[in-house]
């Protein structure tokens, strides 16, 4: 059992919280919103679509398909090539409400497009958590890795310890 005595007064609103839930929802675009944000700093202000590039990983594909004065509409995506034929995975469509700080993924192509979750309906609690989640989860693992779409960004982040990993293996 949990003693609210210990837990700091800021997240005393949110212990309680179930996943699943509308309430987690809420919570988990929030959260989105502010890793989305580390990814790309200049959000707002992004006009075009960008690359991503880390060394020894697959590039980070950002297409801006709407902007407006409070939101912006994205997909995110790696590209794979099978057949000499590209596509797309995960192939998320991203709304981000910047005048409430949250970020919501609107439909996604997952596990080589064997799940498509398209069109979902406002109702559909879990469908839509457990997209959010995902992405909550890649978004983690694209800035664990050294992913960020600034124009000040290098196309090999060779500070990062994934680019000093993988240049001993290379060179040994």
């Amino acid at each position: 059992m949990l003693n609210s005595d210990r837990i700091p007064p800021q997240l005393q609103a949110c212990h309680d919280v179930r996943k699943e839930t509308f309430a987690a929802l809420m919570d988990l675009y929030e959260n989105n919103y502010l890793r989305l944000k580390k990814l790309i700093p200049g959000l707002a202000g992004l006009k075009e679509s960008s690359v991503s590039t880390v060394f020894g990983c697959l590039d980070l594909h950002l297409e801006i398909l709407e902007q407006s004065k409070f939101t912006t509409l994205l997909s995110l995506s790696y590209y794979f090539e099978r057949e000499k034929i590209l596509f797309r995975e995960p192939d998320l469509k991203i709304r981000v409400y910047h005048d409430v700080a949250l970020a919501e993924v609107l439909s996604g192509e997952l596990h080589h497009g064997k799940l498509s979750l398209k069109n979902i309906p406002e109702t559909a609690i879990m469908e839509r958590w457990h997209l959010n989640r995902f992405f909550h989860k890649w978004l983690g693992f694209c800035l664990h890795i050294g992913h960020c779409f600034e124009s000040s960004a290098s196309a090999e982040n060779v500070n990062h310890p994934m680019h000093r990993l993988l240049s001993m293996k290379i060179s040994s």
